[in-house]
């Protein structure tokens, strides 16, 4: 990539898995709104996220809602607090339809085989679930025994998304992760062999110490392992959310021209070993479902990813956990102490959230055709939403320096990322953010 574009793309911008962002989220929307949108359902399907933020011990490149514990009292308080959501949303929403299961975190296996058996059973007792839903959980493989195992194959998970990171030992000394291969494949061994044979790898670039020869040997390791999918992600940088990235110094990271060539070397060496590049970040098999819905257009973003569910709607279970519904995006208070006292109560634990508009449908919508397709039909979309596609683009201030720099072509009515757009589609989609700015603090580096 050009200095030049380097220079002018290197700035925050969200990695788009809702629109609006969580950044436009605000305290004006509660537990009152949210269980309003979770009645829109009205019998409609939805995927489910649980989310456990425990970890056995805190890797200071991560920045997700996750925290160590390893209390038990703790993880049967908080597996308490899933039940009683989880019975509050059969409640609100009887008769809506799962038509996926995702356990994220943290680790969600941190809870232990009794409380994920406790928790996994109350959701088959509550809810109708599609015979073809795919269950999916993560999983940290230093910490995961054949009691855990079984477990997961008792609540019939069908997909494990295993972490890996980078397998440089200089590397996972700088992010507090000490993970040897042959750990990594014992893991993915014992959970084929109980019948889980679909399989993801995390891995991320960017960082610390990681250099183009070391990122070389973990990605000839991680293609060993034979996973069915690959996500492979930036790494995002932000000590003013996340303190314990303090712990990275600033000085050990590679810069965005390394960056940039280290997000180049993913995809050459992923796909000469036979994997789609699957939008931003994802790669899978040729046979994958999710390579399927990209080759069908059926791709979907949500705050998972790139899924091939049908349904464009997520209710989020537990602490920071996020729905995207009918009427808007909510989320719940992130704090897992305030989270469990909440449901302590009567109520959902909705901490803030964002009332979803006809204009912020239109945008989001075109969001999600680039991030998903790298092709967006602007307007076939703008008729979609009643919108005039002249004046619809007249607000889009950003588009004529995309084309200048070659990151888009259009024609009028279809606009296309270029290759060399691609690694840049974040900030194609931030031109049509009416809410973005390039504020610093705000969001990961778009390289």
């Amino acid at each position: 990539m050009e200095p030049a574009i380097l220079a002018a793309y290197d700035r925050p911008v969200p990695r788009y898995t809702s629109y609006p962002t969580a950044a436009q989220f605000d305290s004006s929307i509660g537990p009152e709104q949210h269980a309003g949108w979770l009645g829109d359902l009205k019998g409609g399907e939805a995927a489910l996220y649980l989310h456990v933020p425990f970890c056995r011990q805190l890797c200071w490149y991560c920045a997700c809602h996750t925290m160590a514990m390893r209390r038990e009292g703790t993880l049967d308080s908080y597996a308490a607090a899933l039940e009683r959501e989880l019975k509050l949303l059969a409640r609100t929403a009887p008769d809506f339809i799962v038509g996926s299961v995702q356990w994220g975190g943290g680790t969600p296996t941190q809870m232990g085989a009794g409380r994920l058996r406790a928790v996994g059973h109350l959701v088959d007792s509550l809810f109708d679930r599609r015979c073809d839903a795919e269950v999916s959980m993560e999983v940290d493989p230093r910490h995961c025994d054949e009691a855990t195992v079984e477990a997961m194959a008792a609540l019939g998970v069908t997909r494990v998304s295993v972490g890996v990171q980078d397998f440089d030992e200089m590397v996972q000394r700088a992010i507090n992760r000490a993970q040897s291969f042959e750990t990594t494949l014992a893991t993915l061994e014992r959970v084929r062999r109980a019948g889980m044979t679909k399989i993801n790898v995390d891995l991320v670039y960017g960082l610390p110490h990681q250099t183009i020869e070391t990122l070389t040997r973990t990605l000839d390791l991680a293609l060993a392992l034979v996973p069915d999918r690959f996500a492979v992600f930036g790494y995002a940088h932000v000590p003013w959310m996340k303190p314990h990235q303090k712990l990275i110094p600033n000085e050990t990271l590679p810069d965005a021209a390394l960056r940039s060539a280290m997000a180049m070397l993913v995809s050459e060496r992923l796909v000469d070993g036979g994997y789609v590049w699957i939008g931003l970040d994802h790669y899978a098999r040729p046979t994958d479902k999710l390579a399927r819905a990209a080759a069908n257009g059926r791709l979907q973003r949500n705050f998972q990813g790139y899924v091939a569910d049908g349904s464009p709607w997520v209710v989020g279970i537990g602490a920071s956990a996020i729905s995207s519904l009918p009427g808007g995006v909510s989320q719940n208070v992130v704090d897992p102490a305030e989270y469990m006292a909440a449901m302590e109560r009567s109520g959902f634990a909705t901490a803030r959230g964002f009332a979803v508009g006809s204009e912020d449908r239109l945008r989001g919508d075109v969001i999600g055709q680039l991030m998903c397709g790298y092709t967006a039909d602007i307007g076939e979309t703008c008729r979609k939403y009643g919108a005039e596609p002249d004046a619809f683009l007249a607000e889009i201030d950003g588009l004529a320096p995309l084309v200048r720099d070659g990151l888009v072509s259009f024609d009028g009515e279809r606009l296309a990322v270029t290759d060399r757009g691609r690694p840049l589609v974040r900030s194609v989609c931030a031109a049509f953010d009416r809410y973005y700015t390039a504020t610093e603090g705000r969001h990961a580096r778009g390289i």
